[in-house]
């Protein structure tokens, strides 16, 4: 997603949170449109939740860990957590789904406004935590990249 190289791991976070962004405002662009939006609404939701999916799994299992112990905020972390979970179970919803399906914008939409408040958290509480802890943020950026970069392969390879 991110071309430029991102200074830390929380903008190479960032950068996920900004392109993610970009694909919810394509999405709800095309729920306002008259007209047979359903394949685009199709590929633009499993883009979002294959986005969705990755950057979950990077923050679990490289992120979150390390801030988990550098920062000591234990509610905070739990809260991510939970909103990852939240996310996951409608992400799974959604991929199940068909386009036209009476509720699959409702649950995209969803979806955005929940990524949103995340988004926010991290932005406001974490990332300003994680900066002032201290966790070598640079050199976590390459391995949140590198893992990124493996998972996005598994996936094509999955698609293919």
């Amino acid at each position: 997603m991110a071309t430029a190289k991102q200074k830390d791991a929380c903008d190479l976070l960032d950068a996920d949170h900004k392109a993610v962004k970009k694909l919810f405002n394509e999405f709800e662009k095309l729920t306002e449109s008259r007209g047979n939006t359903r394949e685009k609404k199709r590929m633009l939701a499993d883009q979002i939740c294959q986005e969705l999916t990755v950057h979950a799994q990077i923050e679990e299992e490289i992120f979150y860990p390390a801030i988990r112990k550098a920062v000591k905020d234990e509610l905070m972390m739990a809260e991510a957590e939970v909103e990852h979970m939240s996310a996951k179970d409608l992400i799974a919803q959604i991929q199940e789904m068909e386009a036209g399906d009476a509720l699959f914008d409702a649950k995209v939409t969803v979806l955005g406004e929940y990524i949103d408040h995340h988004v926010k958290e991290e932005r406001n509480e974490m990332f300003p935590k994680a900066r002032a802890s201290k966790v070598d943020l640079v050199k976590m950026r390459d391995a949140l990249q590198a893992r990124k970069e493996e998972l996005m392969a598994e996936l094509e390879q999955m698609a293919a």
